[in-house]
């Protein structure tokens, strides 16, 4: 079994034991779900509803006219209690919809339909999509409809789909490919009608082999030949193997020059969670109101997997699911520990992109003084798209803001292994931001 990876990257330690041991939970409906009306790249959306509105669960609460957004919906039943600025995880205030959820209405219930998607046209499927909001759940949130909507004259030759998770602590994406096979096989499905690719690949990591039988015996079991023409890939457990970029290297040998995005040379790559949307977007009529989220670190007494609706705040997620944090947090991260965001409280909500909230520490939320680089070149090694972190890191430092481009300082996933590996704790991966930042504003003027 040929296990394939790609050139750099890292090991940290990987810590998914602490939530992989438990069971998935259902968990709680939120009293007050907090849900931001940009949880996604792209235009924000308006808001569709007022105060004291009364809303039902999966009603549109935000959209916007432009192509590349996504609609947000209610997660429950229940009544307006505001429309205003509230904290999202990485973007500061936003507005939002405040919904108070009708406790004496049950939870609609989900139904597969008879759906033959072999029958549906390739543009109505990406209509289902987009109306049921879905974005990328890897952590992305791009909106779905757009990813497949190809530009003219790109052809998607090789649809990946993306199932290394390799991110430490989080597990979600393991247990909903152990737990949700079929259906995120039926996702697929959805995608090939639409792509209508040469060859399709589903991605996973050997620190999952468990979800890696689990496709096996699937597809094994399956009579339809767009599962059976699926190639199934063992990748090395390595950081950042989830990255789009890396993926595609791994399992093909090809690389996405800089500057270009994977459908540039006719790839495409989805995450299992968003595929798990798009089957039941398609086959419930179920717009993204929840997902499963790895709730995880050392300063709790549940850790584990939870189906938690989009707008649940941490501390409603806290008060209800009887988690115990037996010490203070260093610090509160929305994602996972390489790329997630700190938080300064626990007033955030959960939205479509939330793969996991960890509460660690002060043994993992260490913090460092800067020292002087030694010039190791650990950063260069280990950097998974082949920059020089150092240059650019000694560019800013000057202003030599004309410089950015020319380091493609675009290219860089802030994926963190740059900082990660650096012995003189050189926050590179903030340098690069800023450059990225700078390089930003100067071509919009």
């Amino acid at each position: 079994m040929k296990i394939l990876t790609f050139r750099g990257g890292i090991h940290p330690p990987y810590s998914k034991g602490i939530s992989i041991r438990e069971p998935l939970r259902g968990a709680p409906l939120p009293n007050t779900a907090v849900i931001p009306l940009s949880q996604h790249i792209g235009a924000p959306n308006e808001p569709a509803v007022k105060k004291g509105d009364y809303v039902e669960e999966g009603q549109v609460l935000g959209k916007s006219a432009s192509f590349v957004s996504s609609p947000v919906h209610s997660p429950v039943f229940g009544t307006v209690q505001d429309v205003r600025k509230t904290f999202h995880p990485s973007l500061g205030p936003v507005m939002s919809v405040v919904v108070e959820r009708d406790k004496g209405k049950e939870p609609r219930e989900y139904g597969e339909g008879d759906v033959d998607v072999e029958n549906i046209a390739p543009e109505e499927l990406i209509k289902k999509i987009k109306d049921a909001g879905i974005v990328g759940m890897g952590g992305a949130a791009f909106p779905t409809h757009v990813k497949l909507s190809v530009p003219q004259g790109k052809k998607i030759t090789d649809l990946v789909i993306n199932g290394a998770e390799c991110e430490p602590f989080l597990t979600c994406d393991h247990v909903l490919m152990t737990r949700r096979t079929n259906e995120i096989l039926k996702g697929i499905e959805v995608l090939i009608k639409i792509l209508k690719p040469e060859r399709t690949y589903i991605g996973i990591e050997d620190n999952k082999r468990a979800a890696y039988f689990a496709f096996q015996k699937a597809m094994k079991k399956s009579k339809r030949k767009a599962i059976a023409d699926i190639q199934l890939v063992l990748l090395k457990t390595k950081y950042p193997q989830g990255g789009e970029k890396q993926l595609i290297k791994a399992i093909s040998g090809r690389e996405v020059p800089p500057g270009k995005l994977p459908f540039d040379i006719g790839f495409l790559v989805q995450n299992v969670g968003t595929l798990n949307a798009v089957y039941e977007a398609v086959y419930y009529d179920k717009p993204l109101i929840e997902r499963i989220v790895t709730i995880s670190g050392d300063c709790l007494n549940r850790p584990g997997n939870y189906t938690i609706r989009v707008g649940a705040t941490i501390k409603d997620i806290v008060d209800q699911y009887g988690i115990e944090l037996y010490r203070d947090p260093g610090k509160i991260i929305v994602g996972g520990p390489m790329m997630g965001v700190a938080q300064p409280g626990m007033e955030v909500s959960v939205l479509k992109s939330t793969s996991g909230i960890l509460f660690l520490s002060d043994h993992y939320a260490k913090t460092y003084e800067e020292e002087k680089c030694i010039k190791c070149a650990k950063c260069v090694d280990v950097c998974p798209v082949n920059l020089v972190p150092t240059d650019v890191m000694k560019n800013v430092k000057n202003g030599n803001w004309n410089r950015m481009e020319d380091l493609c300082v675009p290219d860089c996933m802030e994926c963190g292994a740059c900082a990660y590996s650096c012995p003189a704790r050189i926050p590179l991966v903030q340098y690069i931001k800023e450059g990225k930042e700078v390089l930003m504003r100067n071509n919009k003027k």
